[in-house]
């Protein structure tokens, strides 16, 4: 209940992402005070969605990112020429890019659709139910390339958290 009260003015009002980061850590520090986990605890535990352990939690930054790239991505696709040919930017501060997150999606889309479905699971042959880059129309696309911004800063989550254990040692 509180994330969609919270994007809302983030979405629509010219906010850095390192705001967005403190916010985070602010929110952070309450939920694990009222989860009752210890303080070192990443959020790798908490917002991964590739984990064995999964908790419900909503990252706002990954949901700020993802909000980004869906106007960014509306605006780009929209059907007035005058909007067309503006070449909209979205301010976001210096650490996030996201016309750089959108054309990373993009190709990583592009690249997956190079390599074709693959099984990923003990379904069977045949089993994936992937839609092809190609033949998706705008909003099918844009929903495509949301979901890969997600996928990008799980992996990010992953690639952390295995960095994590090499500190350790």
């Amino acid at each position: 209940m509180l994330i969609p009260k919270l994007l809302w003015p983030l979405l629509v009002y010219v906010i850095c992402s390192t705001t967005v980061e403190a916010i985070e850590a602010k929110i952070n520090k309450f939920t694990r005070r009222w989860l009752g986990v210890p303080p070192g605890l990443t959020d790798v535990a908490m917002y991964c969605r590739k984990a064995k352990l999964r908790l419900t939690l909503k990252s706002i930054l990954e949901e700020y990112k993802c909000g980004k790239g869906r106007l960014l991505a509306m605006l780009e696709d929209f059907e007035d020429p005058v909007v067309k040919t503006v070449h909209p930017t979205i301010k976001t501060g210096r650490k996030l890019k996201v016309v750089e997150a959108l054309d990373e999606a993009k190709e990583s889309l592009k690249i997956r659709e190079v390599i074709g479905q693959t099984q990923t699971d003990c379904k069977g042959l045949g089993s994936s139910t992937a839609k092809c880059w190609s033949k998706a129309d705008e909003k099918e696309e844009r929903d495509m390339v949301i979901n890969e911004i997600r996928l990008n800063e799980d992996s990010r989550r992953v690639q952390k958290a295995i960095q994590q254990t090499q500190q350790g040692k």
